[in-house]
């Protein structure tokens, strides 16, 4: 017998695509079209529907980039298509592109009400029996901008192209057709069987079962009268698709999901019409597939569908008391995890689980992150203070060195604490059930012989759409069947509780889910990371000193608005927003965004200070970081005179000297510091010439604003031409130019300051090009560490390991200390995130460490203009720095004092003692009690014990959890009428509320 699978196999293909998929819809009339294109700015439905139509048909183009035509399509089954299944087939231009990425389509009643959306594998509306046709249709022509290939610089992306750009579509069908269940059943059948079998080794029997059972389907099967032959090959299948399958086979907990990216490749305001999209698809599917589950995550989205589609919302929110339209992640949402701050990483558990709670009555469990670029050792430590219990995501199987060595496991965070976590080992979110997934799932599973079941994300997801109703057909046929895992339609609280009580002994993982890919998202978009971490800062200037005047003055705190403030800072949190990920438009309105909360921050922080200072001729300074500062409290104010720094001296080699009596720091001719003498111990800190800038070549192998490979190194330039070094009022200027941009460095030493601080202001014109600032540092130093939310981790220096090597650029917070025993330095920064650190030899055989900060890339995709223009960056290298110094520092640099006119002090709410006890946030309790919250964490890696004295009447006090609720495994504390006292350990974030 030779072997004639192939020739099979091909048939199958062929057969399914050409004859039996295009028979599903048989005989069919045309739909009477009009149309109205809208003139900008997508419309409310009620506006889009009443609008005057024109007539259209089949065939016109419409549609400029980013524009809206609402179709109206009218008509009426023939007479004898009575008692069949009818169904109007929109092709609104589909391509052969994944649903999200090209035009959409919303169908709405003439009265507003959402029918279903409208996609290239989702494009049928259900008509009931002898029913007029009258549907509206708003038809988002969004452009293809992930094409073939996919990386490329495009416009597209821009803004909106208004209604005279060129068309980008053209209608291709309007019609009623009947929905031949047969054939459809049918196709599912083959689709399935043909799946299964493909995967199956060529020494299965089972394999060749199969084969034969399909060829005698396609055999009974009349290419030319498919729906009358369909019933016949149908049997021909019956048995094999009756076969049970294996007990051993691997159990696969099918979740229906639409990972909806907030923007990408589209704006925000695409976004809300993809979710009413994708919830109008999915809660159609719920009416006629019981055993559907759909998880939606981000609590943003469940905000937006409640705002613009509230129909669809309430029956999303009345399955979601069902327990099928389920919401996931806990988290407002879906954010990057590397840069976010402390407390507004904390805070997005906040404002989502809170959301879940108050809107749906539902307390979410697990937190589902399938696609953020890496994941902070901080998260396990929030995921259990938020009361939830588990952990998914799914980006780490993207990684491109090291294969992570578990699917089910438990994680432990920098503190200590551990959560049960999940990466679904189909490796996608975004699975259609297919065999050769499924098969990869079972096949990939690590767990093997410990653990019998993982978790498949299924449905159409980046841009939206979510499952088929093809999907739950395979899901169907798949739930047992012989030569395929069990595929078993599941919540996902469900498959967590068991998968969890299955394997009680799982592996530990300590420490960051560093991804080895996308390492360019913690430079690219610097405007977008600035506005980050500028609002973070003052969001918690704000909350302080309005909960003080509340205190101290009665006022009335601006609820509301910090409230919405902060729902837009955590929005641009998003896992494609703050990377730097997204198209021009994006970052725009990012921008735009950020210099309004800026400036509606400075004004209520201005306000709340106003109300605190006495009348009066004075200076009071406000202090808002966690440390004192030159006689001014933390989270306190007090008069302060202003001090003045010394202006740069010319030095006997043509260079200058900057010294305040603790440092001596000499700089050369070209610009550069040569050296960093500590005064106090006569030591110098670098092992070479410091602030030198280098550019590199920057052309990633795949994704331009995602990724950095390690071969940019290769190719360096030190910028040390010099422009201009003159001493200006405290300190001295350094100006240079190159290729076709400059930049202005401006390097000071505070009075009474051991920091080095560095004022750069780059107008950027480069193309594909990455631009450090380097530090060499005469330290030897095994490992860096960098700050994260609530603490630090430690990374190796050296490249042992591929893991060590693959970490070649890695994200901190406000600074990196690298040091060795008795001696260290910390680079401190108010807005860069991307770093590496190397080791270098001296000439006398010693070792060095360099620690460079990334400052900014220009990639051309999806943003052709990446990071054009002008930015300002401030770093400072803190010589002879312990990790205690590097915390202060950090603090210090974000949160510079403020002077406001006026006398008097302002005593703080609280005073911290404890070695390395840092508060992080002093906030009004979220039930609006009056009562105050205190957020603090141990940020040295160290057990202390720590004091907290208050200073206003305080009734009570307790320990509670991020949504400000007592909570198991809360500290002990020991209270007394001034103040409370406790044991952290290390990293340990603690809430304190106080009663008043």
């Amino acid at each position: 017998m030779h072997d004639d699978r192939k020739l099979t196999e091909a048939r199958l293909e062929r057969v399914l695509r050409e004859r039996v998929w295009p028979a599903v819809h048989g005989p069919s009339v045309p739909l009477e079209v009009s149309r109205w294109d809208a003139p900008g700015e997508p419309v409310p439905a009620e506006e889009g529907i009443a609008a005057p139509h024109t007539p259209a048909a089949v065939g016109d183009p419409w549609g400029p980039a980013w524009g809206t035509t609402w179709f109206r399509f009218r008509g009426r089954a023939p007479q004898e298509w009575e008692g069949r299944t009818v169904e109007a087939v929109l092709d609104l231009g589909f391509d052969a592109n994944m649903p999200g990425f090209q035009s959409e389509g919303l169908v709405h009643r003439p009265d507003g009400t959402v029918v279903k959306g409208l996609n290239p594998r989702n494009a049928w509306v259900r008509v009931p029996d002898g029913a007029d046709v009258d549907l509206h249709v708003e038809a988002a022509a969004n452009p293809v901008i992930l094409g073939d290939p996919p990386f490329q610089a495009t416009d597209l992306g821009t803004a909106p192209a208004g209604p005279d750009g060129a068309p980008l579509y053209r209608l291709v069908r309007a019609d009623l057709a009947v929905f031949q269940e047969q054939v459809w059943e049918l196709a599912m059948d083959l689709d399935v069987l043909g799946g299964v079998m493909r995967e199956l080794d060529h020494g299965d029997p089972r394999r060749w079962e199969l084969l034969r059972a399909v060829e005698r389907s396609l055999d009974l099967l009349d290419l030319q009268d498919v729906p009358g032959t369909a019933g016949r090959a149908r049997e021909a299948l019956a048995g094999v698709l009756a076969s049970p399958a294996a007990a051993a086979a691997h159990r696969l907990s099918a979740v229906g999901h639409a990972h909806i990216d907030s923007a990408w490749l589209w704006p925000l305001r695409e976004t809300r019409r993809k979710v009413s999209r994708t919830a109008a698809n999915v809660v159609n599917l719920l009416d006629d597939h019981p055993e559907l589950v759909f998880a939606m995550s981000q609590a943003q989205q469940w905000a937006w569908l409640q705002e613009h589609r509230p129909d669809v919302f309430a029956r999303a929110a009345r399955a979601a008391k069902e327990g099928r339209f389920v919401p996931v992640g806990g988290m407002w949402v879906e954010s990057d995890t590397n840069m976010p701050g402390s407390e507004a990483l904390a805070r997005q558990f906040v404002y989502g689980k809170r959301f879940f709670r108050d809107e749906l009555g539902i307390d979410t469990q697990e937190v589902w992150l399938p696609d953020s670029f890496g994941y902070s050792a901080a998260l396990p430590q929030l995921i259990r203070l938020s009361g939830s219990r588990w952990f998914l995501t799914q980006k780490i199987s993207w990684s491109q060195t090291n294969t992570f060595p578990h699917h089910t496991f438990r994680w432990e965070g920098l503190d200590g604490t551990r959560v049960f976590t999940h990466f679904p080992p189909v490796d996608t979110y975004n699975s259609e059930l297919t065999g050769h997934e499924l098969a990869h799932a079972a096949r990939n599973f690590r767990e093997k012989g410990r653990a019998t079941r993982s978790l498949v994300p299924f449905g159409h997801g980046d841009g939206g759409g979510g499952p088929t109703r093809e999907m739950l057909g395979r899901a169907a046929r798949l739930a047992d069947l012989e030569g395929s895992p069990r595929v078993e339609i599941q919540r996902p609280d469900a498959f967590f509780a068991e998968a969890e009580a299955e394997y009680p002994d799982a592996p530990v993982w300590w420490g960051e889910l560093y991804l080895e890919f996308h390492r360019g998202t913690y430079t690219s978009q610097a405007r977008t990371k600035q506005g980050n971490r500028r609002t973070e800062h003052l969001l918690r200037e704000a909350e302080l000193w309005w909960t003080t005047a509340a205190v101290r003055r009665g006022a009335d705190y601006p609820h509301e608005a910090l409230d919405r403030l902060w729902r837009t800072v955590l929005l641009n949190q998003f896992h494609d927003i703050l990377p730097g990920s997204s198209i021009a438009w994006v970052h725009r309105e990012a921008a735009e965004t950020y210099a309004e909360a800026e400036a509606e921050l400075g004004a209520l922080i201005d306000r709340a200070q106003g109300l605190l200072v006495e009348p009066g001729d004075g200076v009071v300074e406000f202090n808002a970081a966690p440390h004192d500062r030159g006689g001014v409290p933390a989270l306190g104010a007090a008069p302060r005179p202003a001090g003045a720094g010394d202006t740069a001296t010319a030095a006997e080699d043509g260079g200058f000297l900057l010294d305040n009596g603790l440092l001596t720091v000499r700089v050369d001719v070209h610009g550069l510091v040569t050296s960093v003498v500590d005064r106090e111990t006569g030591r110098e800190a670098l092992a070479g010439p410091a602030n030198l800038l280098q550019l590199h070549q920057d052309l990633p192998n795949q994704w331009d604003a995602w990724d950095v490979d390690s071969f940019y190194r290769n190719t360096v330039t030190d910028l040390t031409g010099v422009d201009a070094l003159e001493p200006v009022d405290h300190g001295l200027r350094i100006a240079r130019s190159f290729g076709d941009s400059s930049v202005v460095q401006v390097l000071t030493l505070a009075p009474g300051s051991r920091r080095l601080d560095v004022e750069t202001v780059v107008d950027w014109h480069e193309r594909e090009k990455f631009l450090k600032a380097a530090f060499p540092l005469d330290v030897r130093a095994e490992t860096s560490a960098s700050e994260i939310q609530f603490g630090h981790v430690r990374r190796p220096t050296h490249t042992n390991t591929s893991w060590d090597a693959a970490r070649f650029e890695i994200c901190a917070h406000r600074w990196v200390h690298v040091g060795e025993p008795g001696y260290g330095a910390a680079l401190v920064n108010d807005s860069t995130y991307g770093h590496d650190v190397t080791r270098d030899v001296r000439e006398d055989g010693g070792t060095t460490t360099t620690v460079r900060l990334s400052l900014l890339r220009a990639p051309r995709f999806p943003d052709p203009e990446t990071d054009q223009g002008e930015h300002r960056f401030r770093y400072a290298l803190v010589p002879g720095a312990e990790i205690a110094d590097a915390v202060r520092e950090g603090y210090r640099l974000n949160l510079p004092p403020r002077e406001v006119g006026g006398s008097g002090t302002v005593e703080p709410l609280v005073r911290v003692e404890g070695a390395g006890v840092a508060v992080e946030s002093v906030k009004p309790a979220d039930d609006r009690s009056g009562d105050v919250v205190v957020r603090l964490y141990e940020s040295l890696g160290a057990r202390t014990r720590a004091a907290v004295r208050f200073g206003f009447p305080v009734a009570g006090v307790s320990a509670v959890n991020l949504l400000e609720e007592e909570y198991e495994d809360a500290p002990e504390l020991e209270t007394d009428g001034d103040g409370t006292a406790f044991s952290l350990r290390p990293f340990q974030v603690v809430t304190l509320r106080l009663a008043r």
